[in-house]
């Protein structure tokens, strides 16, 4: 057995031991000045990082103050305007039932006076159908009596049938020299 191969682990160990012991006497302080520089970056990192920190936190909240402010500004408009929209609903619809009143008000009044126009031209119509009626009745009885004059004209004037046969009979005779006169 080796004694350098028994002490393998050892040596090793040895080794890495004497490594570190020449590294800090070459890079000893150096390495110390870079462990305290790492040691000051990393508290002025952790500074830096609990300062950003706190400024996001302040920015957050800030902004969710604002949004908070304009959420409500938003929401009092909002009701605002669905007030005005109400009260002018309302004033639509009041103004609607007026309209329609009024419109039923003179729907009525149209209504009557078309009855009362109606009522007025039947008794027109009335009237004149009397006033008509009495003139083709007067128009009647005038033809009428218009009618029995002329007849009673051609009855005077004209010649009665059997006087007229008479007188043919009459005529007749004398042309056949067979008339006579009655003596008396």
């Amino acid at each position: 057995m080796d004694p350098k191969n028994n002490a393998g682990g050892d040596g090793e160990i040895r080794e890495g031991a004497n490594v570190d012991k020449i590294r800090d006497i070459l890079f000893g302080n150096q390495m110390r000045d870079y462990d305290k520089r790492f040691i000051r970056l990393e508290e002025r990192l952790t500074k830096a990082a609990e300062s950003l920190q706190e400024d996001l936190r302040k920015r957050f909240d800030s902004l969710e103050s604002f949004v908070r402010q304009e959420l409500e500004s938003l929401n009092q408009r909002l009701n605002g305007e669905k007030a005005e929209r109400a009260e002018s609903l309302k004033e639509i619809t009041h103004e609607l039932r007026d309209a329609f009143k009024a419109l039923e008000k003179r729907l009525s009044q149209l209504d009557e006076q078309l009855s009362d126009g109606h009522t007025e031209l039947r008794a027109q119509i009335l009237e004149q159908s009397k006033m008509l009626s009495g003139e083709i009745d007067k128009m009647r009885r005038e033809t009428a009596a218009a009618l029995d004059r002329e007849v009673q004209v051609l009855r005077t004037d004209k010649t009665d049938r059997a006087a007229l046969a008479e007188l043919f009979s009459e005529v007749s005779l004398r042309l056949k020299n067979e008339f006579e006169l009655p003596e008396e």
